[in-house]
Protein backbone atom coordinates (compact mmCIF):
# COMPACT_ATOMS: atom_id res chain seq x y z
CA UNK A 1 0.00 0.00 0.00
CA UNK A 2 1.46 3.42 -0.90
CA UNK A 3 2.78 5.58 1.92
CA UNK A 4 0.64 8.61 2.75
CA UNK A 5 2.30 12.02 2.86
CA UNK A 6 0.00 12.79 5.79
CA UNK A 7 2.17 10.38 7.80
CA UNK A 8 5.34 12.24 6.82
CA UNK A 9 4.36 15.89 7.33
CA UNK A 10 3.75 17.94 10.47
CA UNK A 11 0.46 19.19 9.02
CA UNK A 12 -0.67 15.55 8.81
CA UNK A 13 -1.97 16.27 5.31
CA UNK A 14 -1.20 14.87 1.87
CA UNK A 15 -2.22 11.89 -0.23
CA UNK A 16 -0.30 8.77 -1.28
CA UNK A 17 3.19 8.60 -2.75
CA UNK A 18 3.69 6.27 -5.69
CA UNK A 19 7.08 5.16 -4.34
CA UNK A 20 9.15 5.89 -1.19
CA UNK A 21 12.86 5.31 -0.60
CA UNK A 22 15.13 6.26 2.30
CA UNK A 23 18.59 7.81 1.95
CA UNK A 24 20.88 7.23 4.94
CA UNK A 25 24.12 8.41 3.29
CA UNK A 26 24.94 11.37 1.09
CA UNK A 27 26.12 9.07 -1.70
CA UNK A 28 22.86 7.14 -1.42
CA UNK A 29 20.86 10.36 -1.63
CA UNK A 30 22.69 11.41 -4.77
CA UNK A 31 22.21 7.97 -6.32
CA UNK A 32 18.47 7.93 -5.63
CA UNK A 33 17.88 11.38 -7.11
CA UNK A 34 20.10 10.78 -10.15
CA UNK A 35 18.37 7.47 -10.82
CA UNK A 36 14.89 8.95 -10.66
CA UNK A 37 15.91 11.89 -12.82
CA UNK A 38 17.38 9.57 -15.44
CA UNK A 39 14.10 7.64 -15.51
CA UNK A 40 12.01 10.81 -15.74
CA UNK A 41 10.40 10.10 -12.37
CA UNK A 42 9.28 13.11 -10.28
CA UNK A 43 11.19 13.45 -6.99
CA UNK A 44 9.99 14.93 -3.71
CA UNK A 45 12.51 15.25 -0.89
CA UNK A 46 11.17 14.95 2.64
CA UNK A 47 13.25 15.70 5.71
CA UNK A 48 11.21 16.65 8.76
CA UNK A 49 8.15 17.40 6.62
CA UNK A 50 7.60 20.60 8.60
CA UNK A 51 7.27 23.00 5.68
CA UNK A 52 5.27 20.92 3.21
CA UNK A 53 1.66 21.41 2.10
CA UNK A 54 1.01 18.41 -0.13
CA UNK A 55 -1.99 17.86 -2.40
CA UNK A 56 -4.71 15.44 -1.36
CA UNK A 57 -3.89 13.56 -4.58
CA UNK A 58 -0.42 12.87 -3.19
CA UNK A 59 2.81 12.60 -5.17
CA UNK A 60 3.01 10.82 -8.55
CA UNK A 61 6.66 9.78 -8.27
CA UNK A 62 9.45 9.03 -5.81
CA UNK A 63 9.47 10.41 -2.28
CA UNK A 64 12.99 10.38 -0.86
CA UNK A 65 13.19 10.39 2.93
CA UNK A 66 16.41 12.25 3.73
CA UNK A 67 17.85 10.54 6.78
CA UNK A 68 21.56 11.25 6.35
CA UNK A 69 23.17 11.98 9.72
CA UNK A 70 26.90 12.62 9.36
CA UNK A 71 28.64 15.32 11.42
CA UNK A 72 32.26 16.47 11.18
CA UNK A 73 33.96 19.21 13.21
CA UNK A 74 37.13 21.16 12.47
CA UNK A 75 38.39 23.06 15.54
CA UNK A 76 40.16 26.26 14.55
CA UNK A 77 40.64 27.63 18.04
CA UNK A 78 38.29 30.61 18.37
CA UNK A 79 35.83 29.02 15.93
CA UNK A 80 34.74 25.62 14.72
CA UNK A 81 33.71 24.64 11.20
CA UNK A 82 30.85 22.18 11.55
CA UNK A 83 29.81 20.11 8.53
CA UNK A 84 26.39 18.53 8.99
CA UNK A 85 24.48 16.20 6.70
CA UNK A 86 21.13 17.38 5.35
CA UNK A 87 19.08 14.75 7.19
CA UNK A 88 20.08 15.65 10.74
CA UNK A 89 17.08 16.92 12.74
CA UNK A 90 17.68 20.65 13.11
CA UNK A 91 16.82 21.07 16.79
CA UNK A 92 18.89 18.03 17.80
CA UNK A 93 21.78 19.67 15.97
CA UNK A 94 21.20 23.03 17.70
CA UNK A 95 21.10 21.30 21.10
CA UNK A 96 24.43 19.61 20.31
CA UNK A 97 26.09 22.92 19.40
CA UNK A 98 24.88 24.55 22.62
CA UNK A 99 26.08 21.60 24.70
CA UNK A 100 29.49 21.73 23.00
CA UNK A 101 29.89 25.47 23.65
CA UNK A 102 29.61 26.50 20.00
CA UNK A 103 27.88 29.85 19.65
CA UNK A 104 25.51 31.02 16.94
CA UNK A 105 22.41 28.82 16.76
CA UNK A 106 20.68 29.04 20.17
CA UNK A 107 18.12 31.64 19.01
CA UNK A 108 17.00 29.17 16.33
CA UNK A 109 16.14 26.47 18.88
CA UNK A 110 12.88 24.58 18.50
CA UNK A 111 12.53 25.06 14.75
CA UNK A 112 11.30 21.75 13.30
CA UNK A 113 12.72 20.13 10.20
CA UNK A 114 16.16 19.05 9.10
CA UNK A 115 19.53 20.73 8.61
CA UNK A 116 19.34 20.57 4.80
CA UNK A 117 16.13 22.59 4.72
CA UNK A 118 17.54 25.55 6.63
CA UNK A 119 19.42 27.21 3.74
CA UNK A 120 16.48 26.77 1.36
CA UNK A 121 14.43 29.50 2.96
CA UNK A 122 17.20 30.99 5.06
CA UNK A 123 15.54 29.77 8.24
CA UNK A 124 15.69 32.15 11.17
CA UNK A 125 14.06 33.30 14.37
CA UNK A 126 14.44 35.93 17.09
CA UNK A 127 16.93 38.03 15.16
CA UNK A 128 19.15 35.21 13.87
CA UNK A 129 19.16 33.37 10.55
CA UNK A 130 21.18 30.61 8.96
CA UNK A 131 22.91 33.07 6.61
CA UNK A 132 24.64 34.58 9.66
CA UNK A 133 26.77 31.48 10.17
CA UNK A 134 26.70 29.48 6.92
CA UNK A 135 30.11 29.32 5.29
CA UNK A 136 29.41 26.94 2.41
CA UNK A 137 27.33 23.97 1.37
CA UNK A 138 27.41 21.00 -0.96
CA UNK A 139 24.61 20.53 -3.46
CA UNK A 140 23.56 18.19 -6.23
CA UNK A 141 22.72 20.06 -9.42
CA UNK A 142 19.97 17.93 -10.92
CA UNK A 143 20.30 19.60 -14.32
CA UNK A 144 23.85 18.28 -14.77
CA UNK A 145 24.08 15.50 -12.16
CA UNK A 146 27.17 17.21 -10.70
CA UNK A 147 27.91 17.62 -6.99
CA UNK A 148 29.13 21.15 -6.30
CA UNK A 149 30.47 23.15 -3.36
CA UNK A 150 28.88 26.59 -3.02
CA UNK A 151 30.18 29.47 -0.91
CA UNK A 152 27.55 31.35 1.07
CA UNK A 153 27.82 34.33 -1.30
CA UNK A 154 26.43 32.21 -4.13
CA UNK A 155 23.28 31.22 -2.23
CA UNK A 156 21.34 34.46 -2.80
CA UNK A 157 20.16 34.74 0.78
CA UNK A 158 17.38 37.17 1.65
CA UNK A 159 14.60 37.26 4.21
CA UNK A 160 13.23 33.68 4.23
CA UNK A 161 14.53 33.04 0.74
CA UNK A 162 17.57 31.84 -1.21
CA UNK A 163 18.64 30.62 -4.63
CA UNK A 164 17.06 27.27 -3.69
CA UNK A 165 13.64 28.52 -2.60
CA UNK A 166 11.66 28.49 -5.85
CA UNK A 167 13.35 25.68 -7.74
CA UNK A 168 13.80 21.94 -7.39
CA UNK A 169 17.01 22.00 -9.45
CA UNK A 170 19.32 21.70 -6.43
CA UNK A 171 19.47 19.19 -3.58
CA UNK A 172 21.28 20.34 -0.44
CA UNK A 173 23.55 17.51 0.71
CA UNK A 174 25.59 19.05 3.54
CA UNK A 175 25.96 22.45 5.18
CA UNK A 176 29.10 23.95 6.71
CA UNK A 177 28.61 26.42 9.53
CA UNK A 178 31.25 28.66 11.13
CA UNK A 179 30.45 28.93 14.85
CA UNK A 180 32.29 30.85 17.55
CA UNK A 181 33.64 28.97 20.55
CA UNK A 182 32.37 30.27 23.88
CA UNK A 183 29.46 30.07 26.32
CA UNK A 184 27.58 33.17 25.16
CA UNK A 185 25.23 33.58 22.22
CA UNK A 186 25.78 36.39 19.72
CA UNK A 187 24.38 39.81 20.69
CA UNK A 188 20.62 39.62 21.24
CA UNK A 189 18.84 41.58 18.51
CA UNK A 190 15.20 40.70 19.08
CA UNK A 191 13.44 42.91 21.62
CA UNK A 192 11.03 40.29 23.00
CA UNK A 193 13.88 37.83 23.54
CA UNK A 194 16.05 40.49 25.19
CA UNK A 195 13.23 41.33 27.60
CA UNK A 196 12.71 37.69 28.54
CA UNK A 197 16.46 37.31 29.10
CA UNK A 198 16.68 40.49 31.17
CA UNK A 199 19.31 42.08 28.91
CA UNK A 200 19.39 45.12 26.68
CA UNK A 201 19.24 44.64 22.90
CA UNK A 202 22.80 44.21 21.68
CA UNK A 203 23.97 42.55 24.89
CA UNK A 204 24.89 38.90 25.18
CA UNK A 205 23.57 36.02 27.27
CA UNK A 206 24.63 32.39 27.78
CA UNK A 207 23.63 30.19 24.85
CA UNK A 208 22.04 27.62 27.17
CA UNK A 209 19.82 30.30 28.68
CA UNK A 210 18.93 31.69 25.24
CA UNK A 211 17.91 28.20 24.10
CA UNK A 212 15.77 27.70 27.20
CA UNK A 213 13.96 31.01 26.78
CA UNK A 214 13.47 30.57 23.02
CA UNK A 215 11.94 27.12 23.54
CA UNK A 216 9.56 28.59 26.13
CA UNK A 217 8.58 31.40 23.75
CA UNK A 218 7.98 28.99 20.89
CA UNK A 219 5.92 26.63 23.05
CA UNK A 220 3.72 29.53 24.14
CA UNK A 221 2.96 30.13 20.45
CA UNK A 222 2.42 26.46 19.56
CA UNK A 223 5.66 26.44 17.55
CA UNK A 224 7.31 23.40 19.15
CA UNK A 225 6.00 20.09 17.83
CA UNK A 226 3.76 18.21 20.25
CA UNK A 227 1.87 15.10 19.14
CA UNK A 228 -0.87 15.85 21.68
CA UNK A 229 -1.39 19.51 20.74
CA UNK A 230 -3.27 20.26 17.48
CA UNK A 231 -1.96 23.84 17.65
CA UNK A 232 1.37 22.37 16.54
CA UNK A 233 -0.10 20.35 13.65
CA UNK A 234 0.99 23.01 11.19
CA UNK A 235 3.87 24.25 9.07
CA UNK A 236 4.63 26.96 11.60
CA UNK A 237 4.16 30.38 10.05
CA UNK A 238 1.99 29.79 6.99
CA UNK A 239 2.46 33.31 5.58
CA UNK A 240 5.73 35.22 5.31
CA UNK A 241 6.08 38.71 6.76
CA UNK A 242 5.64 41.03 3.75
CA UNK A 243 7.90 43.85 2.57
CA UNK A 244 6.18 47.04 1.43
CA UNK A 245 7.04 50.65 0.55
CA UNK A 246 7.05 52.92 3.59
CA UNK A 247 3.89 54.70 2.42
CA UNK A 248 1.91 51.43 2.58
CA UNK A 249 2.65 50.71 6.25
CA UNK A 250 -0.72 50.62 8.07
CA UNK A 251 -1.03 52.82 11.16
CA UNK A 252 0.04 50.89 14.22
CA UNK A 253 1.51 47.91 12.35
CA UNK A 254 4.84 46.72 13.77
CA UNK A 255 7.53 47.22 11.13
CA UNK A 256 11.27 46.92 10.74
CA UNK A 257 13.89 48.26 8.35
CA UNK A 258 15.65 45.34 6.68
CA UNK A 259 18.20 45.96 3.93
CA UNK A 260 16.55 49.26 3.04
CA UNK A 261 13.04 47.75 2.89
CA UNK A 262 10.15 47.81 5.36
CA UNK A 263 9.05 44.45 6.78
CA UNK A 264 5.59 44.18 8.34
CA UNK A 265 4.13 41.75 10.86
CA UNK A 266 1.89 39.33 8.95
CA UNK A 267 0.35 38.24 12.27
CA UNK A 268 -0.72 41.85 12.99
CA UNK A 269 -2.20 42.22 9.49
CA UNK A 270 -4.17 38.99 9.90
CA UNK A 271 -5.54 39.92 13.31
CA UNK A 272 -6.45 43.47 12.29
CA UNK A 273 -8.20 42.20 9.17
CA UNK A 274 -10.57 40.40 11.54
CA UNK A 275 -9.05 36.91 11.70
CA UNK A 276 -8.37 36.06 15.31
CA UNK A 277 -6.80 33.05 17.00
CA UNK A 278 -8.98 30.00 16.41
CA UNK A 279 -10.63 31.45 13.28
CA UNK A 280 -11.53 28.81 10.71
CA UNK A 281 -14.04 26.28 9.57
CA UNK A 282 -14.60 22.55 9.87
CA UNK A 283 -11.27 20.87 10.56
CA UNK A 284 -8.90 23.81 9.86
CA UNK A 285 -8.34 26.87 12.06
CA UNK A 286 -5.73 29.40 12.94
CA UNK A 287 -3.81 28.27 15.98
CA UNK A 288 -5.38 29.26 19.29
CA UNK A 289 -1.94 30.54 20.28
CA UNK A 290 -0.61 32.30 17.18
CA UNK A 291 -2.39 33.78 14.14
CA UNK A 292 0.37 32.95 11.66
CA UNK A 293 -0.16 29.20 11.99
CA UNK A 294 -2.92 27.36 10.11
CA UNK A 295 -3.61 24.09 11.88
CA UNK A 296 -5.19 20.73 11.13
CA UNK A 297 -7.49 20.03 14.06
CA UNK A 298 -7.85 16.42 12.93
CA UNK A 299 -9.52 14.97 9.86
CA UNK A 300 -8.70 17.93 7.61
CA UNK A 301 -7.83 17.87 3.91
CA UNK A 302 -5.32 20.02 2.09
CA UNK A 303 -8.17 21.52 0.07
CA UNK A 304 -9.84 22.66 3.30
CA UNK A 305 -6.60 24.18 4.56
CA UNK A 306 -6.10 26.16 1.36
CA UNK A 307 -9.71 27.38 1.40
CA UNK A 308 -9.14 28.93 4.83
CA UNK A 309 -5.75 30.32 3.73
CA UNK A 310 -7.40 32.04 0.74
CA UNK A 311 -10.08 33.61 2.94
CA UNK A 312 -7.37 35.07 5.18
CA UNK A 313 -5.13 36.18 2.32
CA UNK A 314 -8.00 37.87 0.49
CA UNK A 315 -9.31 39.48 3.67
CA UNK A 316 -5.93 41.05 4.42
CA UNK A 317 -5.64 42.31 0.85
CA UNK A 318 -9.13 43.82 0.96
CA UNK A 319 -8.44 45.53 4.29
CA UNK A 320 -4.87 46.75 3.73
CA UNK A 321 -4.07 46.38 0.02
CA UNK A 322 -1.23 44.00 0.93
CA UNK A 323 -1.16 40.47 -0.49
CA UNK A 324 0.32 37.82 1.77
CA UNK A 325 2.25 34.96 0.21
CA UNK A 326 2.84 31.52 1.69
CA UNK A 327 6.06 30.72 3.50
CA UNK A 328 5.29 27.02 3.26
CA UNK A 329 6.30 24.91 0.24
CA UNK A 330 3.19 23.98 -1.74
CA UNK A 331 3.41 20.60 -3.49
CA UNK A 332 0.90 19.87 -6.24
CA UNK A 333 -1.36 22.75 -5.15
CA UNK A 334 -1.57 26.53 -5.49
CA UNK A 335 -2.91 29.19 -3.20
Amino acid sequence: MPALLSELTTLRLGGPARRVATATTTDGLVELVRGADAAGEPVLLVGGGSNLVVADDGWPGLVVLVRTAGLAVQDDGDTVLVEADAGLPWDDFVARTVAEGWSGLAAMSGIPGSVGATPVQNVGAYGSEIADVLESLRVLDRSTGAVEDWPAARCGFGFRTSAFKHTDRFVVLTVRLRLAVGPDAPPIRYLELARRLGVEPGERAPSARVREVVLDLRRSKGMVLDADDPDTWSVGSFFVNPFVPRELVPDGCPNWEVDGQVKLSAAWLIEHAGFHKGFGRDHVTLSTKHTLALTNRGGATTAELLDVARVIRDGVETRFGIRLRPEAHLVGVEL
